[in-house]
């Protein structure tokens, strides 16, 4: 493999980080706030890429269609939590993971309802729809304007976290929730806001990934697996963590399915070597979560 193909692999791997950090970013404040198991996260991620799809032609272009489908996915987000999901902060996890996994198959059919079985195919914003010459590399320009995306929003996120008096009551709502409720924070309108900022960052996932990736019914469980795994990897509550976790996570199974096979035709003959590669490849990524839970139990930077 030449270096500007490892090269072009390693910028994939680095945007498919960047597009989990979106989802884990959300789901670790979640569970490490809220103390919710959400198997429903993916599902905000499929409306968030369904409704720019929907808005494109109505509002005439990509970026303002992103803006209004990130928003009204937060809305969407703040009234499921408060319908279906504030009851079962102080239940068990295994009552969590049933609700959750119904409000999976509701916004499966739903979508399937509103926009059909098949498959729709999202279109870049001409601007950004061409390719970057990067030292030698041809790159497409909406690909790192994702990577951008992502950046963006880890600092946002560590700005809000760390410097803003939200982010106090945040990092002091998941510490010690009954303290917050006693000096008079509204606790339920925090975790409200927590929930539906989650689920906005998953919308913008969503719709970053349609012109990437075909926009269809059943996409976040897809990418939730991932998201749980750089959760582990990283620290759950963790905002670096996720950070950290999700770059990781994103290089090692991009690289991991571009150098594989290429390793295994070494040692056999290409139709063996295609299989075992992907095989291992599907499989590097938990091995990564066994090496890094058997040194760090807790994740590379679990929360204080």
């Amino acid at each position: 493999m030449d270096l500007l193909l490892l090269a072009e692999q390693g910028l994939n791997g680095l945007q498919l980080g960047v597009m989990l950090f979106l989802m884990a970013a959300g789901l670790t404040l979640v569970f490490g706030i809220m103390d919710l198991i959400n198997l429903a996260h993916g599902s905000f991620y499929m409306v968030g890429a369904y409704l720019t799809a929907a808005l494109v032609p109505v509002l005439g272009g990509f970026l303002p269609a992103l803006a209004v489908a990130v928003l009204l996915t937060a809305l969407l987000g703040l009234a499921v939590e408060a319908v279906a999901l504030r009851t079962l902060y102080r239940r068990d996890h295994l009552d969590q993971v049933l609700a959750t996994f119904g409000l999976i198959l509701f916004f499966n059919e739903l979508i399937r309802i509103l926009f059909g079985p098949v498959p729709i195919f999202l279109n870049p914003p001409a601007a950004l729809a061409g390719t970057v010459d990067l030292w030698g590399l041809t790159y497409p320009a909406f690909r790192l304007a994702i990577l951008g995306t992502g950046l963006a929003v880890a600092l946002g996120l560590w700005l809000l976290i760390s410097k803003t008096r939200v982010g106090m009551l945040i990092r002091a709502g998941a510490t010690n929730r009954e303290m917050v409720m006693a000096l008079g924070v509204d606790v339920r309108l925090l975790f409200g806001l927590v929930f539906a900022l989650g689920c906005g960052l998953a919308g913008l996932a969503g719709a970053m990934a349609g012109p990437v990736l075909a926009v269809q019914v059943g996409m976040g469980e897809q990418i939730l697996i991932l998201t749980f795994v750089v959760i582990v990897i990283g620290g759950i509550g963790s905002i670096r963590g996720a950070f950290a976790g999700a770059l990781l996570v994103g290089v090692v199974d991009t690289l991991g399915r571009a150098l594989l096979p290429a390793t295994f035709r070494l040692v056999m003959d290409a139709a063996s070597a295609n299989a075992a590669g992907a095989a291992a490849a599907s499989m590097a990524i938990y091995v990564l979560m066994a090496l890094v839970l058997a040194v760090r139990p807790k994740g590379l930077f679990p929360a204080a």
